[in-house]
């Protein structure tokens, strides 16, 4: 792991901003796109939408969620998906939390197994984050996509799992806000929140999790990323990278 201070200053902007904005410098024109979700994602599509405009770049997208894909039509990014392009240049996504090793816990926003898929399809992942949400040891809970039929199976079975990782609570079954009933994914499924406390091995827990039938994908992203733009006080961002 390798810590580069890249000197970007302006106090007025916050530190997610200055992270997005610091993503957006590094896309080129005539790129491919995987284009994660969430709030920090879509300031960088809109600092991208700058650059669009300005300078008359060409660019193509495939985005993870609907969210995401709306943001970037708006913007000007001209959309494909993994049909018409199995490989992309360069996946740029915000992370829930994130280690020094660069592992991480997404799904916060429900999209996690698009992420994950279109961050393996790219020859470079950047997550982009607050420098708030960098630990030395994961502790977010971890968001878990599941089929509906399965629910109980899995719910069951992850808090045995829970149990052997010495964890008191159980899991969650999200609910929304905008209607009654459980958060349904891009995919129709069902997510579950389960907090394992201090997570020591999450190439280990992420393997053990995706094993369980009915689960189509967790939030652990181990060894996925190949940096992280992270956006300070005062508009100061840095990299982590391997």
């Amino acid at each position: 792991m390798a810590l580069n201070d890249k000197g970007c200053s302006d106090f007025h902007i916050s530190p997610k901003l200055a992270a997005a904005k610091k993503a957006s410098e590094i896309v080129e024109d005539g790129m491919v796109i995987g284009i994660g979700s969430g709030t920090t994602v879509e300031l960088f599509i809109k600092e991208l939408s700058k650059r669009i405009s300005h300078e008359e770049l060409e660019l193509f997208g495939v985005p993870t969620s609907y969210q995401s894909m709306l943001l970037a039509i708006e913007a000007g990014i001209h959309l494909l998906d993994l049909l018409e392009c199995s490989e992309l240049d360069i996946c740029i996504d915000g992370a829930d939390e994130v280690d020094l090793k660069l592992n991480a816990i997404k799904g916060g926003g429900g999209a996690l197994t698009r992420e994950k898929i279109v961050a393996y399809a790219s020859r470079e992942v950047v997550f982009v984050v607050e420098e708030r949400k960098v630990t030395k040891i994961l502790k977010y809970p971890v968001p878990i996509e599941v089929l509906p039929f399965s629910t109980g199976y899995v719910l069951k079975t992850l808090s045995k799992v829970m149990r052997d990782y010495g964890s008191s609570s159980k899991p969650r079954l999200r609910h929304g806000t905008g209607k009654l009933g459980p958060v349904i994914t891009d995919n129709g499924n069902f997510i579950v929140d389960c907090d394992f406390g201090d997570i020591e091995n999450p190439k280990k827990l992420e393997k053990e999790l995706s094993l369980i039938p009915g689960v189509v994908e967790c939030g652990i992203f181990a060894g996925v990323a190949d940096r992280i733009i992270v956006g300070g006080e005062g508009g100061n961002t840095y990299e982590l990278s391997r």
